[in-house]
């Protein structure tokens, strides 16, 4: 009896892992074509237009005729939507849209920056410029104060040096988290005045001017090595 049921349970297993792996893995591509397998689909036109339920044999006929591709388009429906375009051209514009907006997605980024409450004005001008890029950058700005020793039962002094710089550094952001002990360190967080996306697209268009300017320099370059020949050509003395 015990074997019997072990042969069954494990008849029963190999059963549902053969259905599993029936169908492969699962697609996130659309149907196309002959891909289809429904009697009859909602079809729109290349243009967008309604053409209503028609037979799925007189929608490929029609895809044919336009030298398009059937696709389906909403697969829940039911019918099923499927509209003529052309595929391949559909999918390299999606592509290229999708490669766009991750180019211009923004990305919440925040930046550390640790000082120590008696810093030398020279680091401080050095850990300023960084913070000030950051912001430029669109990013947010963690400061951490760090206090060893005897500095611990000096608060007020981390406390003014994060107001220092919020004041250096108001005209590219603004306290976002107010100074706040925590443990041996004093945190205080700056956010950018301006969104990450308006800071990337000013960062593209310098970038642009800049090379711009030098193609600029390089033609002029160019032109003044072809035209310094020709010069000295038509100032050579003429011969006897």
């Amino acid at each position: 009896m015990g074997w019997s049921y072990r042969n069954r349970r494990y008849a029963a297993v190999r059963q549902a892992v053969a259905w599993c792996n029936r169908g492969g893995p699962i697609s996130a591509e659309p149907r196309i074509n002959d891909r289809i397998r429904v009697p009859e689909v909602r079809l729109v036109g290349p243009s967008g237009e309604q053409v209503g339920i028609v037979p799925l044999a007189k929608a490929l006929e029609l895809a044919q005729e336009y030298d398009l591709d059937l696709v389906e388009v909403a697969a829940t429906a039911r019918p099923p939507v499927c509209k003529l375009m052309d595929y391949g051209k559909f999918k390299y514009e999606s592509a290229m849209k999708a490669r766009e907006a991750r180019k211009n997605q923004a990305h919440t980024v925040i930046k550390e920056m640790k000082l120590r409450p008696k810093i030398d004005p020279h680091d401080y001008d050095t850990k300023k410029g960084h913070v000030v890029r950051f912001l430029k950058q669109g990013d947010k700005v963690k400061i951490t104060i760090m206090f060893r020793g005897r500095e611990q039962s000096r608060p007020e002094l981390g406390f003014r040096l994060l107001q220092r710089l919020a004041e250096d550094v108001q005209d590219l952001g603004f306290v976002e988290s107010n100074p706040k002990q925590d443990g041996r360190n004093m945190i205080m967080v700056l956010g950018p005045h301006k969104k990450k996306t308006e800071a990337m697209a000013e960062a593209r268009e310098l970038a642009d001017a800049r090379k711009a300017e030098r193609r600029g320099t390089a033609h002029q370059d160019r032109d003044e090595a072809v035209a310094e020949p020709a010069q000295a050509a038509a100032e050579e003395p003429a011969e006897a």
